[in-house]
């Protein structure tokens, strides 16, 4: 089994900033791909991004194309998100999750591992 374990979610005044991380640790790991989701209270689960975990090449959701970036760790199974120009729009649950497999990049459905989330809030 695979855990995934966030970190570094919390309260931040619109156009700060926060960094999150994640963890991966469990049996052998050869993830394909790690990425971001996250869902806001009413609100459907939203791509964020993704990293792929060979090549490093990156891929964002619309809304936080050009203020959020992904990176991997590959030694430490780590991926983090560096979130910029923070608005109240940004608020949600944000979830870890690891691929195994080829697939589109942006659909929940093609991950299969979660952690098990991190609260961002941001004020305005």
């Amino acid at each position: 089994q695979v855990q995934l374990v966030e970190s570094g979610g919390g309260l931040v005044q619109a156009g700060g900033s926060l960094r999150l991380s994640c963890a991966a640790s469990g049996r052998t790991l050869s993830p394909y791909r790690m990425g971001w989701f996250r869902q806001a209270p009413g609100k459907e689960r939203e791509f964020v991004a993704t990293v792929s975990w060979n090549t490093g090449s990156t891929y964002y959701g619309d809304s936080v194309q050009g203020r959020f970036t992904i990176s991997r760790d590959n030694a430490k199974n780590t991926v983090s998100l560096q979130m910029n120009s923070l608005k109240p729009g940004d608020t949600a649950v944000y979830y870890c999750a690891l691929s195994t497999k080829w697939g589109p990049a942006s659909h929940g459905l093609n991950y299969d591992y979660w952690g098990q989330g991190t609260q961002v809030t941001v004020s305005s």
